[in-house]
């Protein structure tokens, strides 16, 4: 498989929308892409990884924090195009949601900070709209 600009296929990402309480795990991003922003915990998935263990080891990895049963939330495409209209990034992102179980939130492997946000806290983080949304739908599922 090529770069990740320009690919041949797309890229597996997986994430994780993790709640304490009311709040959700929010990390900010200490390297590319988005470098500076703040999203949720996740990464790429390796070659012979299920989902889920990428999903609790991206977790682990970037913020400390050990999850219980994990439920998925949401599959979401993002495609970028150049100015040619060539597929320039194309990313399947897994997201999985659950509590909390165990580990202090502490900034690791690519992350510069970590936080708990509550509801009320959301918009000062700048997240993508896709992010706010499945968040919100994180929040429905694990509430059913």
């Amino acid at each position: 498989m090529t770069g990740r600009e320009f690919p041949t296929r797309p890229w597996v990402g997986i994430g994780t929308i993790i709640f304490r309480g009311e709040a959700v795990l929010l990390a900010r991003r200490g390297k590319p892409p988005r470098l500076g922003s703040w999203s949720l915990p996740g990464g790429a998935q390796h070659l012979g990884e299920g989902a889920e263990a990428c999903a609790r080891r991206e977790l682990l990895e970037e913020t400390g924090i050990e999850a219980g049963p994990l439920l998925l939330a949401d599959v979401i495409d993002s495609v970028s195009l150049d100015e040619q209209g060539q597929v320039r990034y194309h990313y399947t992102i897994i997201d999985y949601c659950g509590h909390w179980s165990a580990g202090e939130a502490r900034p690791g492997d690519d992350v510069a900070e970590t936080a708990w946000a509550l509801p009320d806290e959301l918009a000062g983080y700048a997240l993508t709209r896709e992010a706010m949304a499945v968040i919100a739908k994180a929040r429905r599922i694990l509430a059913a």
